[in-house]
């Protein structure tokens, strides 16, 4: 393993802790809808509300995403899991705890595998254990109120809980993109953090090297990866500040201002103690015969790292490509229908990763819904292949079936003249003419200056109006000057 980066002479430590809405139409524990946008308090029923005589059913939707998630990264299902209390007062807890699990979580263990640029990393997970969310408060700053909007009480929640495994900010991004590609993979979470589906707080402590673990202040609700690096970044850089400066960094939990580009204590950090956690007497162990998990397994798609190591061996694709290739079910649809259309996997994917992202990142769209579809794109690297156009003038086809200006390869390729000249014949041509008016540069080239020789590429693919084949122009050109 490498050794950790450096800033200013300490080592960052950070662990995570995600909060993952998952995919059910009810809520955890009621039949109360999770749909977002609501008017406040139209979707908190009496179970929400904690109103006397109501008592929680589990949503068995919510238990099967945990153990899907479970199988995604490797995790023990265990048989039997606890629900329990966890106590405290805050206006958006009706019940004044939130049904949580403490000892004994559904998910434990497991790792979840990223790359670092080309270097692999892994985070081991300590656990993901269902809970419930609370409410929201509202803060009317405008006429110095506050309302509490319940709607949210009793969603869903799988918290994901990491080992402190991360060491640097890149490597935390990393890992929170990678975890939000598996649980939107496997659907059991949209990964909207807009609008709060996928809430992450990081965990951030520094330390001298080989010094025990620091202490840590927890940034809480990142809601997007830009902030989470810098508000990252920003603790990082505060807390050595601290040390340098003599004073000791006390655990709390923290606020990321995106406006400063600051983070700022909002309360001192909770222990599990100060939680009084208890088993709750409502909620019955939560058992999972083996059964259900094999069902589960033998239903689960086929996982990125896995689809990733197949584009290895099935179309001979770099590891890099492959793990670029499997950042979302549509990407990877989209590069396999190409590569099988095409027959030219190298290809398909250049162009992929590099013109058809670039526009899709542009226009802020999923790849599902480019303009050009895995046919035409593969028709477009086909005639690539067979040399019927240059790459320059693909791009000119692209720009075309983008725009929709026509979906025929073929047809706009003749339309717009792009062919490109690979009549040898025609080309040797252009190529004497060429030799005859730029006496100097053969010479030049002759006499062992290579940049000549490109200047009679120049001009050869000048001469032919850029429709000649690079390629040959420079296999007769070869020929010509001996």
């Amino acid at each position: 393993m490498n050794s950790s980066p450096l800033i200013q002479g300490y080592e960052v430590v950070i662990g995570f802790e995600t909060h993952t809405q998952l995919s059910t139409q009810s809520k955890i524990f009621s039949r109360a809808s999770v749909a977002f946008g609501a008017e406040p308090n139209t979707q908190a029923c009496a179970v929400d509300l904690a109103l006397p005589g109501t008592l929680p059913v589990m949503n068995k939707g919510a238990v099967q995403r945990a153990i899907e998630f479970g199988l995604a990264i490797g995790a023990h299902i265990a048989e039997k899991s606890i629900f329990a209390r966890k106590n405290y007062f805050y206006p958006d807890l009706p019940k004044g705890y939130q049904i949580s699990q403490f000892e004994i979580p559904v998910v434990q263990g497991g790792s979840v595998e990223f790359y670092l640029g080309d270097e692999k990393k892994s985070v081991r997970l300590v656990r993901a254990h269902l809970e419930e969310d609370a409410g929201k408060s509202l803060h009317e700053d405008f006429i110095g109120q506050s309302g509490i909007d319940l709607n949210r009480a009793g969603t869903p929640l799988l918290e994901i809980v990491t080992e402190p495994d991360m060491r640097s900010s890149d490597e935390a991004v990393a890992y929170a993109k990678e975890l939000h590609k598996i649980v939107t993979w496997i659907g059991i979470c949209d990964g909207n953090m807009q609008e709060g589906s996928f809430r992450c707080d990081a965990n951030v402590s520094v330390r001298k090297p080989g010094a025990p673990l620091g202490t840590r202040r927890e940034i809480k609700n990142l809601n997007s990866f830009k902030f989470m690096q810098q508000a990252i970044d920003y603790e990082i850089r505060w807390q050595i500040e601290q040390i340098e400066d003599g004073k000791a960094i006390q655990q709390a939990t923290v606020l990321f201002n995106p406006d400063t580009g600051e983070t700022r204590a909002m309360r001192t950090k909770e222990d599990a103690a100060d939680y009084r956690y208890f088993p709750d007497p409502d909620l019955p162990p939560l058992v999972i015969d083996r059964a259900w998990v094999e069902r589960t397994r033998a239903a689960m798609p086929e996982l990125p790292r896995a689809m990733a190591a197949r584009f290895v061996a099935d179309y001979g694709l770099p590891e890099y490509d492959a793990a670029q290739l499997t950042q979302s079910k549509a990407m990877a649809a989209y590069f396999e229908s190409t590569a099988k259309a095409c027959q030219q996997a190298k290809l398909a994917s250049n162009w992929i990763m590099g013109e058809v992202s670039r526009r899709v990142n542009a226009q802020d769209m999923d790849i599902a819904d480019s303009p050009v579809s895995p046919v035409q794109l593969a028709a477009l690297i086909g005639r690539i292949a067979d040399n019927t156009i240059s790459n320059n003038a693909a791009k000119q086809v692209f720009d075309a079936l983008w725009l929709q200006e026509g979906s025929e390869v073929d047809a706009l390729i003749d339309a717009k003249g792009l062919k490109q000249m690979n009549d040898s014949g025609a080309l040797e041509k252009i190529i004497d003419e060429v030799l005859a008016a730029n006496a100097d540069n053969v010479a030049q080239y002759r006499a062992g200056k290579d940049k000549a020789f490109n200047a009679l590429v120049g001009q050869a693919m000048k001469a032919s109006k850029g429709k000649a084949n690079p390629a040959q122009v420079n296999e007769i050109l070869k020929a010509k000057l001996g």
